[in-house]
């Protein structure tokens, strides 16, 4: 069911850029592919269950695209700010609207609180080792790395909040996240080494 899968979660994604999450229905993300709502129905009991599966299907993405496997530190930290940003700034659309609002879900249903938890610590995780191995090769700056990956964390969940609530350019916190590794670690966003 792979590739079933794929399509139900793009149909998901189209269907929350198009009604947003108050108003998505079963049918409505049956209506962006060419199931049934009675064939998503026997794949996910609710449309909670097709949204966990949506919120996983999100962290597997980002992980994929980061580049984790690299054995260059820097690489990899490039890659993560890459991965969120430029991805932020390609989706400008009702996307990121529709993904604060599941956030706003959160407080009130655990299973998504959960998602959220484990998408924020696997990106954390991603930040903290390769903070860590950068100290460790001498090529950053010594700083602790938790709380690199804490501020990263947190500028880009506000960033996403300042873009769908104030209009603000993703651009903006990708420059105060360079700007603050560059003072932290010694990166230079601007030098060689880009990703």
């Amino acid at each position: 069911m792979a590739d079933a899968d794929e399509e139900i979660m793009d149909a998901i994604y189209r269907a929350l850029c198009e009604h947003g999450y108050a108003e998505l229905t079963m049918q409505r993300i049956a209506d962006h592919t060419d199931k049934s709502k009675a064939t998503l129905h026997y794949h996910y009991d609710t449309k909670e269950d097709l949204l966990q599966a949506f919120l996983e299907h999100v962290a597997d993405w980002y992980e994929s695209e980061i580049v984790v496997d690299s054995a260059d530190p820097e690489t990899r930290l490039r890659s993560v700010v890459s991965t969120v940003f430029d991805r932020a700034e390609e989706d400008r659309g009702e996307y990121p609207t529709a993904l604060l609002e599941i956030k706003a879900q959160a407080p009130y249903n655990e299973a998504y609180r959960e998602r959220l938890r484990t998408l924020d610590e696997r990106f954390r995780r991603t930040v903290a080792e390769a903070v860590r191995d950068g100290i460790d090769e001498g090529v950053f700056a010594d700083a602790d790395p938790h709380g690199v990956a804490r501020f990263v964390a947190t500028a880009t969940n506000g960033g996403h909040t300042r873009e769908v609530a104030l209009g603000e350019d993703p651009a903006e916190t990708r420059t105060l996240v360079e700007t603050y590794l560059e003072s932290t670690l010694g990166i230079d966003f601007d030098g060689e080494g880009e990703t």
